[in-house]
């Protein structure tokens, strides 16, 4: 038996389950304290770092980010209705949308729980923000999509070769 968008459903499982495992090994690996606990894998280049954010992607809306909780259930409602209602998706877009639910449900668990999103991985050596596998998962899903975009759009039109003028 099989079902439409298989890879979706893969995508999105495979995503949230490693998000889940690893935002989970963190929570009760490390303490919350200020400053953060961090273990350096790479010192000074990648560190596992526990915070924590109410907001977005470089903690924007991080005053009040209640409303990003129902935005991931709405993006994550949506991206499943186009896996099972939509059409048959190229596998491109299919690993691109399961991607994202994956991400959307990872960071929405979180913000249902507990108000705010686990972040832990930490790149020191361009001093990029922590964040966690669901951002991960989000921007390789993004990618997807582009790489899809770009696989199944228009070719370029073909000029027929046109007799010479008499």
């Amino acid at each position: 038996m099989t079902f439409k968008n298989f890879l979706f459903w893969v995508a999105a499982l495979v995503s949230l389950l490693l998000d889940r495992i690893t935002k989970y090994w963190v929570i009760t690996t490390f303490t919350l304290k200020i400053p953060p606990d961090s273990w350096p894998l790479w010192p000074g280049i990648f560190h596992l770092t526990y915070v924590t954010n109410k907001g977005a992607a470089f903690s924007l809306f991080s005053q009040d980010g209640s409303w990003l909780r129902w935005l991931s259930l709405i993006v994550s409602i949506g991206l499943m209705c186009i896996a099972l209602f939509g059409p048959l998706l190229q596998q491109w877009e299919q690993a691109g949308y399961g991607f994202l639910l994956g991400g959307a449900l990872g960071n929405g668990i979180d913000r249902f729980l507990t108000g705010e999103v686990v972040d832990f991985l930490d790149f020191r050596l361009i001093q990029f923000p922590v964040f966690n596998l669901a951002d991960v998962f989000i921007n390789v899903g993004i990618a997807c999509l582009l790489v899809s975009t770009f696989r199944n759009g228009a070719a370029p039109s073909r000029r027929s070769k046109s007799h010479p003028r008499s």
